[in-house]
Formats: structure tokens, C-alpha cells, sequence
């Protein structure tokens, strides 16, 4: 998703006390942040936040990362978490923002962080073979993922993509990790997950266009 230049975003993201300016700094220790030793989930590309903030909000027993490449998506997800929680009358202390590129994720994670879940949430698609490498659901990205997700960890996929789904599945299990769930149509399937729709999703759904989820678990 192109978005605007926002010219607050930066100066909002410096002061925010959950955003994370040296990402490099924390590698190995990003449970030290949190006030609690709580299991460790991290979405990748979180845009404008609408996922995170009420993901992060619904499960305070969870600390949360959220990485995203564009300061102007950071801005708006700062101000969408700072927005649910304050009308929660709750403290922002389960969710951490920080700005980099996830093809390059293993300069800031590693398996000291001991992630234990991994949101991948209508990703670009990438449909060009030549391009298709950058996808977060490649097997060069996976094997990445692989050295900071704990053993049993999972990764949770949502796309409205077909081709980028079927490809995805395939990504998987090439890599060794295990497909728990599958679906052609999330919204047929209630007790899939505890769904929260993102942007996108509800976008997608609204131009009669089917969402497909999978879990996938590290074994």
C-alpha cells in the first residue's frame, strides 16, 4: 500500500516511548524491553497498526513487536495503539514499533528472542517470478524466521492472493515447517482462529474477494 508522506510521523515516532529507533541494538534482547517475561509475538508489516493496536490491546498477557519500513505507516499505527489504549484507560506496555526491512530481519532477531508466534498479514504478492524472492512467505525469507521462532513456534498467514496462498503452502512445507490449519475462505470457517480483520481485509471481503489463512508450525 502507497501512502503519503506524513511529515509528523518521524518526529511523533522519536518521542514515542514504544517505538524503537536502533532495531540492530536490541538483537538478542528484545524480551528486556517488557515489564513482564511473556511469550514474544512479532507481526511482520504492520502498516497503519489497526491489526496490532487491537491484537496487542485484546492480549495484554502477550508482548508484541511490530515492524514496518515506512515512517508514515509507523505514524498512523503509533497513533491508532496510543488511540485504543487510551480509550481502555490502559498503558502502552505490551507493544514495541520499530522501522526496518524484513528482508534483512536476522540483523535485529535471533534465536536468543525466542519468538513464538509470527503475523504475515496480505503481504505484497510479488507475482513476477523474477521478483517472487522478495515475498515474506519465500523459503529464503522462512529460513530466516527459523533461526529466532522457537521449536512448535508458528506463523500465521492471511492473503487474498491465490497464487501467493498455493505458493505459500508450498514454501512451508518445503522448509520444514508443518501446516496446522488451511483455508480458502476465512470467513466460513468462524472457529479458524480468533480472527481481527485488518484494512485490508475488510476491503477485500467488502469486493466479494475470499481471504486465505494458514498456520504453519516450526517443527
Amino acid at each position: 500500500m502507497r501512502i503519503r508522506f506524513k511529515p509528523w510521523a518521524r518526529p511523533e515516532l522519536e518521542e514515542s516511548k514504544f517505538y524503537i529507533d536502533d532495531p540492530e541494538n536490541y538483537k538478542g534482547e528484545w524480551r528486556s524491553l517488557y515489564k513482564n517475561e511473556q511469550p514474544f509475538h512479532l507481526e511482520l508489516g504492520c502498516g497503519k497498526g489497526s491489526f496490532i493496536s487491537n491484537l496487542a490491546l485484546k492480549n495484554r498477557n502477550i508482548n508484541y513487536l511490530a515492524i514496518d519500513l515506512v515512517d508514515a505507516m509507523l505514524g498512523l499505527a503509533k497513533r491508532n495503539i496510543e488511540k485504543l489504549y487510551g480509550e481502555a484507560n490502559q498503558d502502552v506496555d505490551n507493544v514495541y514499533l520499530t522501522r526496518f526491512d524484513i528482508e534483512r530481519i536476522f540483523l535485529i532477531l535471533d534465536k536468543q528472542d525466542k519468538v513464538e508466534r509470527i503475523y504475515i498479514n496480505f503481504c505484497n504478492p510479488w507475482p513476477k517470478g523474477k521478483h517472487r524472492k522478495k515475498r515474506l512467505t519465500h523459503p529464503r525469507q522462512l529460513e530466516k524466521y527459523k533461526e529466532f521462532l522457537v521449536d512448535g513456534g508458528e506463523i500465521f498467514f492471511k492473503t487474498d492472493d491465490d497464487g501467493l496462498f498455493n505458493d505459500s503452502l508450498n514454501y512451508f512445507e518445503e522448509c520444514g515447517f508443518e501446516i496446522l490449519k488451511e483455508t480458502y475462505d476465512l470467513e466460513s470457517e468462524l472457529d479458524f482462529w480468533d480472527n481481527i480483520e485488518t484494512e485490508h481485509e475488510k476491503m477485500f471481503k467488502e469486493d466479494g474477494i475470499k481471504i486465505k489463512a494458514l498456520i504453519a508450525r516450526k517443527l
